[in-house]
């Protein structure tokens, strides 16, 4: 446990279901200069139990009574991706910050809408494209910005496994569901291209700009067999390195996740595990100038808390973070859209002219 600072940014929590039990409840409770102020659900039985578990100041009911709390400095939305964009409005016009889940949106003029409110307000949005806080990914972000030069190409994969929930539920505990919890129209998941791109592609396309840089146009191919999704995606970046990302739901092997750099004056080569068991990645680093290699150990991989903890440096203190901001999360939306549109046409699409929605 990290030693606490004197002066902590008061969290209140929207949305007391599963990715709120997993991940952020535990990460404030965990955070050096974050508080758990306030949880906010419309099932009053998971307010209560959860509110009451991580000993939150003030447990809410109603959204628009937690924002009108003036010890809220910010908030965590942990909802649906509905309701991403309308709740984040709705914190900044209170004035609070935000760290949204993400996806930040589902279609290019919401979350753009978002981030015209968002620097008009002067409030930080922090996007939770938690990857970003991997010890591992940050050493090869550190050794691309540094010391490799030049970047060649890029290529990364992001694999769910048909065996993944069989290995995740050994290590998570039993999610509790409440019976009035809010949810959005319809079936989020019933369109699977959507739901998958939504929910897995937003990791793999903002690793891609994390480390590669901005994303200029993409080409992309869906291929769906025996109830597997797989794009392939050639990928344009500003810098002018090729890309390549894949993006399969889900392989018959186990969870398939890392990336490839080739650089100038080096590489890297990543090996990223299921974000549940907290484990850094392994990222091997090729130094050219020595023909030597390096890898962290990145012992501390919770990189929830380390989210949440670089969010509040920035709110607190000004710090520059590693964190995806507004902007970072429209790019990835316009991404996600441009791809769906590739796939659609047969063509390449720029991302500069994309809207709409998924």
């Amino acid at each position: 446990m990290q030693q606490r600072m004197n002066a902590d940014l008061k969290i209140g929590i929207l949305g007391c279901g599963p990715i709120a039990q997993f991940a952020h409840l535990e990460s404030v409770q965990k955070a050096r200069n974050a508080v758990l102020h306030a949880v906010c659900d419309a099932d009053e039985a998971l307010a209560n139990r959860f509110g009451t578990f991580y000993d939150a100041g003030r447990i809410y009911l109603d959204y628009d009574a937690m924002l009108a709390d003036p010890d809220v400095d910010a908030v965590i939305i942990a909802t649906s991706d509905a309701f991403h964009v309308p709740a984040a409005l709705r914190a900044i016009a209170a004035g609070k910050h935000v760290l949204c889940e993400k996806p930040v949106g589902v279609s290019v003029e919401e979350v753009e809408q978002l981030a015209a409110a968002a620097q008009e307000s002067g409030c930080r949005v922090q996007i939770g494209h938690m990857l970003r806080f991997d010890p591992g990914i940050q050493a090869a972000h550190a050794f691309i910005s540094g010391e490799m030069g030049d970047m060649l190409a890029f290529k990364a994969w992001y694999c769910d496994s048909t065996h993944r929930y069989d290995m995740t539920d050994a290590v998570q505990p039993l999610p509790r569901t409440g019976r009035h919890a809010m949810k959005p129209s319809g079936d989020p998941k019933a369109n699977r291209r959507r739901y998958y791109m939504l929910a897995h592609g937003s990791h793999l396309v903002d690793l891609a700009r994390f480390l590669a840089g901005p994303i200029v146009a993409v080409e992309a191919r869906l291929h769906e067999r025996f109830g597997a999704h797989c794009w392939f995606v050639d990928v344009e970046f500003e810098s002018g390195a090729l890309g390549h990302l894949d993006l399969t739901v889900a392989v018959r092997m186990d969870w398939h996740e890392g990336f490839q750099v080739y650089g100038e004056h080096g590489s890297a080569t990543g090996k990223i595990f299921n974000p549940w068991y907290y484990r850094s990645s392994e990222v091997d680093i090729f130094h050219e100038k020595d023909a030597s290699s390096s890898r962290v150990l990145g012992a501390d991989g919770h990189f929830y808390r380390r989210q949440l903890e670089g969010f509040a440096d920035t709110v607190l203190h000004g710090t520059a973070s590693h964190g995806a901001d507004v902007h970072d999360g429209v790019a990835s939306v316009r991404a996600m859209v441009a791809i769906d549109q590739s796939v659609r046409t047969g063509r390449a699409v720029a991302l500069a002219d994309v809207a709409g929605a998924l």
